[in-house]
């Protein structure tokens, strides 16, 4: 590289250093508010959590308008301190209930390994068990019976109302032959009025619980609330709470919220997500969907140290009146369980929306699908995104080796495409002209060399789409990989993690671009150089599989140009121009002539 490319690249990587500066003085403070925050709110519940002190004042970092602030008020909240049952679904999962609440307190998945190699579960500490009832955000009804059949997997909660209102709810665990076993349990709500008078109530939420991030380099961005309706997905991430600011200048254009509410008729079913793991709540489909939805973000901590965001949500129905003898109905199912694209397809209502493919989703699935398949085979997931990659670019070796020959006649034009730029430098139009006429006076097509990476791209955020969501590639390694599905940190700089296959992916890449013919201008070239500098940000902190993939096609590309480089320089020759028709003896008849003539 000559000075000046040199030159571009350090500010290049100068304006990455600066932008992450901004980032961390920007943000930092924030972030080290919520930590803050967290730990003041931890001291106070836990000083509540046993009878207060004479002087409440003396618990470390908390003042005495701070814990009258947070005491406890009372609500209609209902707390999770009663009896709990669990049922058992073939050793796979557990569900845990909790007799207070009348709901799922934890979904215990048995074959997935969270932190420190712990069951990963679900909705774990929360206070809005899943399936619980509520008529406002947050709030659980409480003070149910529960009976349990463990034979049949089937739980019962009833409770009477002070006004004869009996509220029944019956959960049962699906059987091994219905859809998404595991981690479907079927919920049964009834209303029954046994007295003499019509007994009302207003709209009520049914809770599908919270969900936050499992592992602390999951990605927060993939914490989500969704709910669906008749064929569309709409949702937010935890973000969504936080005053909107512009960003750089930092003006407020919208304040922080504390509860997200949506109306709407005919909801199908919601879910809290994380970045591989879903609780959806899905009603029967028989014309009684949802009116209302809520959602609200909690304070997760994944260890001492780590705190992120989760999100809690519940469906709602509108108010109804009961006549005397009368029941009302409501049939739920609710899946607790991994983002597996086949069994939430078994679901049939679109849950597999859930997987956020995006608009490569086509792509994703495919890959998707082909990487299962091949795992099937070769039983590693690693081996099986090599093999897919190989095969991918032997499908596009063609191509590939077209746009290359086109890359090589324009490396052969170069010195005619110099003179022109020299000789119209002052007459940017004269100059795009010609240079247009000397392509096509030689047969060359200047966009040739692009097709193969424009096809490339979709593969590319196929792929980075599938593997944030699809659960398969969880505690699979590779090598020094512990995981593939999240960096490969070997260790850390002063706090920095060095992740070693996205920095060989940017490598393979300059090595790639040093060895392919070069073609365009001075500027064009040097924009290029920015790609790997992109693609290693792009996936630094993302799932190692991408780099994976991404350094394995970079390396079949490089053997390919090898292969193909010490051929010979195509010969560039004018194509032929076809003469003009020149005008001939008139052959038009004669009584043509003469009627033409009169």
């Amino acid at each position: 590289m000559d000075r000046k490319t040199w030159i571009f690249v350090g500010f290049s990587i100068l304006g990455i250093v600066l932008w992450q500066w901004y980032y961390t003085v920007t943000y930092g403070p924030y972030l080290e508010h919520q930590r803050k925050e967290s730990e003041r709110v931890a001291a106070v519940a836990a000083a509540n959590a046993t009878p207060p002190p004479a002087d409440v004042s003396a618990t470390p970092g908390v003042t005495p308008a701070q814990a009258a602030e947070l005491a406890p008020r009372p609500t209609p909240r209902a707390t999770i301190q009663a009896r709990r049952e669990s049922i058992s679904a073939a050793d796979q999962a557990d569900f845990l209930f909790n007799n207070d609440t009348g709901g799922i307190e934890t979904a215990i998945l048995l074959m997935h390994l969270g932190e420190n190699k712990e069951a990963v579960g679900l909705n774990r500490d929360r206070q809005m068990p899943i399936g619980a009832l509520s008529y406002e955000p947050g709030e659980a009804v409480g003070g149910f019976d529960m009976r349990t059949n463990k034979a049949s997997g089937r739980v019962i909660f009833t409770k009477t109302e002070e006004d004869g209102l009996e509220i029944k709810k019956v959960f049962s665990v699906s059987g091994a032959d219905a859809p998404g076993f595991p981690y479907v349990v079927q919920l049964e709500i009834s209303f029954t009025n046994p007295s003499e008078s019509v007994i009302s109530r207003p709209g009520m939420y049914v809770s599908a619980g919270g969900a936050a991030p499992i592992h602390v380099k999951d990605m927060p961005i993939y914490t989500k609330f969704e709910w669906y309706r008749e064929g569309k997905m709409h949702g937010i991430d935890v973000n969504w709470f936080d005053s909107w600011k512009i960003p750089l200048v930092g003006i407020e254009t919208r304040a922080a919220k504390p509860v997200y509410e949506e109306s709407s008729d005919n909801i199908s079913w919601i879910a809290v997500t994380s970045q591989y793991f879903t609780t959806i709540l899905s009603t029967d489909g028989e014309g009684s969907g949802g009116t209302r939805a809520w959602a609200t973000r909690f304070d997760a901590a994944l260890d001492q140290g780590h705190r992120t965001w989760g999100m809690q949500g519940a469906l709602g129905f509108p108010g109804f009146e009961l006549a005397p003898g009368a029941t009302r109905q409501q049939q739920f199912q609710i899946y607790a369980g991994p983002k597996d694209l086949a069994t939430l397809r078994q679901l049939g209502a679109g849950e597999e929306a859930v997987m956020n493919f995006g608009m490569f989703g086509f792509v994703s699935k495919f890959l998707l699908w082909a990487m299962n398949y091949l795992q099937s085979w070769l039983h590693s997931y690693a081996a099986a995104i090599i093999l897919l990659t190989l095969l991918i670019k032997s499908a596009l070796w063609p191509l590939q080796n077209k746009a290359t020959n086109s890359m090589r006649k324009m490396a052969a034009l170069s010195p005619k495409m110099a003179e022109l730029r020299e000789k119209y430098k002052d007459d940017p139009t004269k100059m795009n002209g010609e240079l247009m006429k000397l392509y096509k006076d030689y047969g060359v097509n200047p966009f040739g060399g692009c097709l193969p990476m424009l096809i490339q791209i979709p593969i590319f955020f196929g792929f980075y789409a599938m593997l944030g969501s699809a659960i398969e590639l969880r505690n699979s390694s590779f090598l020094w990989v512990v995981d593939l599905s999240q960096p490969d940190t070997i260790f850390r700089v002063g706090g920095f993690p060095i992740n070693i296959l996205p920095i060989v992916m940017a490598g393979s890449m300059v090595w790639q671009m040093a060895i392919t013919p070069k073609t365009g201008d001075a500027m064009q070239q040097r924009i290029l150089l920015l790609m790997p500098v992109i693609f290693l940000v792009f996936a630094y902190n993302y799932a190692s599989a991408l780099s994976l993939y991404w350094t394995t096609q970079n390396l079949f590309s490089i053997v390919q140009l090898y292969l193909t480089r010490n051929n010979p320089l195509p010969e560039l020759q004018k194509r032929a121009v076809p003469p003009k028709k020149q005008a001939g003896p008139s052959t038009t008849s004669p009584k043509k002539r003469k009627k033409r003539q009169t």
